[in-house]
């Protein structure tokens, strides 16, 4: 009979530890994820991103359409909008793209009349974009398109503005991150 007990103790502290380490991740996890979970596409980070992104895309490529911009010309003409006139290098930086994405970007941006290319007088390398006249009249047809987008998220302004600064410190977070450090988990959420 004491045998029983003290096997019913010990199963129980084992039981218990058990319970113990699941509050424990439990609290880490709010969503309760055990860890044979981890793998499930449904909550990995980076495929709520790519799914969203995706949606986001698609109504944007709708709002823009009587603009006569793609979302990645739209991003340029924001830029320039924004800063006038700029090296194309510094274009690439702002919007993380490398110069063989850029190029064709603002060679069929020219070809719309929105932007001019030219050569910087003092380096023949470096070639810098500003809004045509077209391209700077186009800046007050966009204007309705981040209303138009937030409108379809079903999302209010404020959430809206929250979700932008959650994802800007994601994005800060990540490319400050240690890749070595990144390697050795699973980026689940």
């Amino acid at each position: 009979m004491a045998k029983e007990k003290a096997e019913k103790t010990a199963a129980g502290t084992a039981q218990g530890d058990a319970e113990d380490a699941r509050e424990v991740r439990d609290a880490r996890h709010p969503q309760d994820v055990r860890d044979e979970d981890f793998l499930r596409l449904d909550h990995q980070i980076c495929f709520s991103l790519h799914a969203a992104t995706r949606a986001l895309n698609g109504v944007y490529r709708t709002a823009l359409k009587d603009l006569g911009l793609t979302y990645p010309q739209y991003l340029v003409m924001l830029v320039l909008w924004e800063d006038g006139e700029l090296p194309v290098k510094r274009i690439g930086e702002r919007l993380r793209l490398d110069s063989g994405t850029l190029s064709p970007l603002l060679k069929r941006l020219e070809s719309a009349g929105h932007v001019e290319r030219r050569r910087s007088p003092d380096d023949e390398r470096s070639v810098t974009v500003r809004p045509t006249a077209q391209g700077a009249a186009l800046r007050a047809q966009a204007l309705a398109v981040p209303r138009a987008i937030a409108a379809s998220t079903g999302l209010t302004l404020a959430e809206v503005a929250d979700l932008r600064t959650r994802l800007n410190t994601l994005t800060a977070t990540l490319d400050g991150a240690d890749p070595v450090a990144l390697a050795g988990g699973c980026a689940a959420g």
